[in-house]
């Protein structure tokens, strides 16, 4: 199951405790103070990485801790800093910081971003000795971790979104152009994450079937709805045998209206899919419904390769346009 948004916990190191100590040894019986500094506490970074699935670690585990920073001792003994710990995300994904309402994206594997600071080590009381007091008694604590709560969200980066009603097509035009493995039934909702394949260097995302109301919840609501948001082109598949093709058309493209009105800008393609299952009579009365709106068309069949290819052609088209 793909995790694409989860929210979880994190709390980076507290920073060590300073030592407060004396030098005292067989030379030395009252000797002044010897305390160390405590380590800082390891911070938290945020790193992109290119797997879909690097959310699936937060399904169960929601909760980050980066280690301590640890205490001071005798001698001016410095404790040592906390490791750091990367939180690796896939790329696209967006973060948002619950504490201050900010967000930002990670689009590449190189940098890190930092999500929680480290506290800071206590000094120790060798760090306060001064001409008027030569024997402080006393040291600092650590300063605590930065803690909070971060949502992450991944938005696919995909060059082509596959669209459409749930038994469209989708899941087997993305298997016969890019051999990608779908899970593939004939009955709604077969496919309940996005999936990915890749066609001549782009990246094409079938989008689990919409239906009516999905801006709104219905079905399996706005949870990828955001993953067509990323996309250059859509392809619109109509299901040739549909009673209503035009009708079946209207309703996604009201659901994309309702979530984000930007997505009626991108490159549409409509492909008809099932060919074979249709007169040709019935097909070219379909391509006149679409003619009319002014949308460009290709028919297709999984079991067509010339149409196939046609497809293919295509998509390359509309990407370089």
């Amino acid at each position: 199951m793909l995790v694409d948004e989860v929210q979880i916990f994190i709390k980076a190191g507290n920073g060590g405790n300073g030592s407060a100590s004396f030098i005292r040894n067989s030379q030395t019986a009252r000797g002044g103070p010897d305390g160390g500094n405590g380590g800082i506490g390891g911070s938290i970074f945020i790193q992109g990485i290119n797997d879909i699935d690097a959310l699936q670690t937060f399904r169960y585990d929601k909760k980050v801790r980066a280690e301590d920073g640890v205490n001071g001792g005798k001698n001016k003994l410095f404790g040592r800093n906390g490791v750091h710990l990367i939180i690796r995300v896939p790329l696209g994904t967006f973060v948002y910081d619950l504490s201050n309402n900010t967000n930002f994206e990670v689009t590449d594997e190189v940098t890190k971003h930092l999500i929680a600071k480290g506290g800071k080590g206590g000094r120790g009381n060798n760090e306060f000795k001064s001409s008027t007091n030569q024997a402080p008694r006393f040291a600092e604590k650590g300063e605590s971790g930065e803690e909070k709560r971060v949502k992450l969200e991944l938005k696919l980066i995909a060059d082509v979104g596959l669209i459409g009603l749930p038994n469209a097509g989708k899941s087997s035009l993305l298997e016969v152009l890019t051999n990608a493995h779908p899970k593939i039934g004939n009955y709604p909702f077969t496919t309940l994450e996005p999936n990915l394949g890749v066609l001549s260097g782009f990246i094409l995302a079938d989008i689990p079937g919409l239906i009516e109301g999905a801006s709104e919840g219905k079905g399996l609501g706005v949870k990828f709805l955001r993953h067509i948001e990323r996309t250059k082109i859509l392809i619109h598949c109509i299901d040739a045998s549909s009673k209503n093709p035009l009708a079946d058309y209207e309703v996604i493209r009201n659901e994309l209206k309702s979530f984000n009105e930007g997505l009626m800008e991108k490159h549409e393609l409509i492909v008809i899919t099932k060919f074979d299952l249709v007169s040709d009579k019935e097909i070219l009365k379909i391509e006149q419904l679409f003619t009319k709106l002014g949308k460009e068309t290709i028919t297709t069949s999984i079991y067509d390769d010339e149409s196939l290819e046609k497809l293919k052609v295509k998509i390359k088209e509309f990407i370089d346009k």
